[in-house]
């Protein structure tokens, strides 16, 4: 597996310049505080964290790697962006967490250095900011021991996925940083699909995240045309129709 570092210097720069901003729920992390407990339940719902040795990829600031590790689970956060993740140490001692620790490094370098390590993997609101994601999602089916879940989240590319995630959220909400996306990076999840038929993981649910911009009022439903979650497991190739699904969408 190659250990290049896949990611983009000004995704990077993007989000070091608001890194001392990460646990201020009233900045512009405020949507991910908002939506980590959903985020967290519904990971919970697959299996209980508790003993379990999860890594989170695109960790920032530590958000839900943070959670995970008060859910009893020993959680490695893994990040490019350095200034983050001091954040995300900073915030570990201040809270007296227990059970999660912070690396500066890429997935797929990590995934050479220790395959089929960890329980469970989570991918969350990162695979839109990098170069290849097909090499992101190959590098959590590597890490993960067989049996284990892998998580991800993203957004879907269409208009309406357009006219909500970044038009809406950024330029009319002002709920992220204007140019937080590029629509030419989000993904299909027909894309995430493909990736993941070609590393050996199964697809078990996806969920679409909505929001509510009068009530900020999040929720999980079956639609997933803006952002959605994808839930998959490193098992044997078994017949799945949630990837029937999404492979037509």
């Amino acid at each position: 597996m190659p250990t290049t570092k896949n990611f983009d210097p000004a995704e990077l720069a993007k989000f070091s310049d608001l890194a001392h901003r990460w646990w201020d729920k009233k900045s512009e992390f405020r949507p991910l505080h908002e939506i980590n407990p959903l985020r967290l339940d519904w990971i919970t719902s697959f299996a209980s964290l508790k003993g379990l040795h999860v890594l989170d990829v695109g960790c920032g600031g530590g958000i839900l790697a943070d959670s995970m590790a008060r859910e009893g689970a020993t959680v490695l956060g893994i990040d490019l962006a350095s200034k983050a993740l001091k954040v995300a140490q900073l915030h570990a001692l201040e809270a007296q967490t227990q059970g999660v620790e912070y690396r500066e490094i890429s997935a797929e370098a990590l995934a050479a250095e220790q395959p089929c390590t960890f329980d469970m993997v989570t991918c969350m609101e990162m695979l839109e900011h990098v170069p290849d994601p097909a090499a992101v999602v190959k590098a959590c089916a590597t890490l993960v021991k067989p049996g284990g879940y892998v998580f991800f989240s993203t957004i879907n590319r269409n208009a309406k996925a357009f006219l909500f995630a970044i038009v809406g959220a950024e330029y009319v909400l002002n709920m992220l940083p204007r140019g937080t996306h590029q629509y030419a990076k989000l993904i299909k999840p027909s894309e995430i699909a493909r990736y993941c038929r070609a590393t050996g993981l199964d697809f078990v649910q996806t969920k679409g995240l909505e929001y509510n911009p009068l009530t900020r009022h999040y929720w999980l439903s079956a639609n997933t045309s803006v952002n959605y979650f994808v839930a998959t497991q490193k098992t044997e190739r078994v017949s799945n129709h949630a990837e029937d699904k999404l492979t037509a969408t």
